[in-house]
């Protein structure tokens, strides 16, 4: 399994801080709840990496004429 592989299944996403000053990342699907709390300056670099994905998911899908 890789990044490329689809699936079916759902899974809930939450995004915030936390009173102790990082930023957490809290995933629950299936009754499996993970939370992944960053620092500030790691949450930047994850957001940096999102939109760089974005941007190459976006022209990749023009490119093939796909529209989000």
């Amino acid at each position: 399994m890789g990044i490329n592989t689809e699936r079916e299944i759902e899974a809930n996403l939450q995004i915030g801080p936390t009173d102790a000053g990082m930023v957490r990342i809290f995933v629950e699907s299936q009754g499996v709840e993970v939370p992944m709390d960053f620092d500030p300056e790691e949450a930047e670099e994850i957001a940096e990496e999102i939109r760089a994905a974005a941007a190459q998911a976006r022209a990749a899908a023009e490119g093939t004429g796909k529209r989000g």
